[in-house]
This record gives C-alpha cells, structure tokens and sequence, in this order.
C-alpha cells in the first residue's frame, strides 16, 4: 500500500463502479460507507433488487445509505458524522451538491467511463 490508509465514502450503482470499490477495500483503506441508488424493482414479478454496489458492500461488512435526495438534511448530517478524508465516485447517477462536494478535505474525485466532456452524458 502506497502512503497511509484514506477513509473513504463510496459513492456507486452499477457494475462498472464494483471495480473501484473492491481496489479501494483491496489496497486497505477505510471504507465508511458505500452511498447507492435505492433498490430498484426489476423483473416480471418488479421485486426491487439491490445495485451491485450495494451487493459488494454488504458482502464486504460496509454500511450502506440509499438516499432518495442528496439534499435531504439528515443524510447530509450522517455523511458528516462520518469524517471522511475524501468522497470517491463512480458512476453513482446523480449530480453531487455543492454541500456533499465541499465536506471532505481532500475532496472529491469521480471516475467516469470515458473522456470527457466529448463523451458526456449518461451512458458514454
């Protein structure tokens, strides 16, 4: 492990974040929680079925928060309660606010799937 340990919130939905966050658990740092959309119901029979995200996270022991606003007030006090040193995103799906940007010190870094902004948008 390159330089000490970061705590880190996880902020992820698809496949394609599952990756990251198993090299950010992998290299020894502290995930605080892992932030996904909620349960979305999927299927002939519309059961809601947790994002892959939320699947790695419960198998890993990280706690999980399914917000439905970013905004909301006590989401905001539970991401702050939590101290992190910095925010990793990875295709999570919404817009961060400028309150969930500015809360950890060494900020915020997103990894998106393609270049941007040539390839922008939802599904690059």
């Amino acid at each position: 492990m390159a330089g000490p340990a970061a705590k880190i919130i996880f902020m992820g939905t698809p496949l394609f974040a599952v990756p990251s966050l198993r090299a950010l658990t992998d290299a020894g740092h502290e995930i605080l929680a892992a932030v996904t959309r909620p349960d979305k119901p999927r299927g002939r029979g519309l059961a809601p079925l947790p994002s892959p995200v939320k699947l790695l996270a419960l198998e890993k022991g990280i706690p999980v928060l399914e917000p439905v606003k970013l905004r909301d007030e006590s989401f905001m006090e539970g991401l702050k309660s939590l101290s992190p040193d910095l925010i990793a995103v990875v295709a999570y799906g919404k817009i961060l606010p400028p309150a969930v940007l500015s809360l950890p010190p060494k900020g915020c870094i997103n990894l998106h799937a393609s270049l941007l902004p040539k390839y922008r948008g939802a599904a690059p």
